[in-house]
């Protein structure tokens, strides 16, 4: 059962698009640029976190400088009706940053992030291709990342 949206107003999207910003300032910070009361600011900021569009607070992290000098897109093709199984195996995966079920050519794609070339080609043939349910892995590695956040 697909879960709808919430609806949210313009002070709503100003207050995530700060939050996006930077997780970490204060609700007061937040209340003035926003241009709202700090009372107004922590009620609606508790009330997105409430209905599920804020899910998480976390650090934007750059991979060069955390020792992950090797990233690369991955896609697999699965076994049909092994997608939950999948799900678990791949989030419990260190290196997999990203995982994202698709419509097309293949099934799934993944941000995976090693230490180098060595660690990537052992978690794409060690492990993804290993997997029982996948069927074919194709690698796009990443020559330079934008985080456009």
């Amino acid at each position: 059962m697909e879960t709808p949206p919430v609806r949210l107003d313009e002070v709503d999207r100003r207050i995530l698009e700060e939050l996006t910003k930077d997780g970490r300032q204060s609700v007061t910070t937040v209340a003035q640029k926003v241009h709202v009361s700090r009372a107004h600011a922590y009620s609606r900021i508790n009330r997105l976190q409430d209905e599920g569009v804020i899910t998480r607070y976390t650090a934007v992290v750059d991979p060069l400088r955390a020792g992950l000098r090797a990233s690369a897109y991955v896609t697999l093709k699965l076994r049909q009706h092994s997608w939950r199984e999948m799900r678990e195996r791949l989030s419990a995966m260190p290196e997999v940053h990203h995982i994202g079920l698709v419509g097309g050519n293949f099934d799934v794609i993944l941000l995976v992030r090693a230490r180098d070339n060595v660690d990537l080609r052992r978690v794409v043939f060690d492990q993804l291709q290993s997997m029982p349910g996948v069927l074919d892995t194709q690698t796009f590695l990443v020559f330079e990342d934008v985080d456009t956040r």
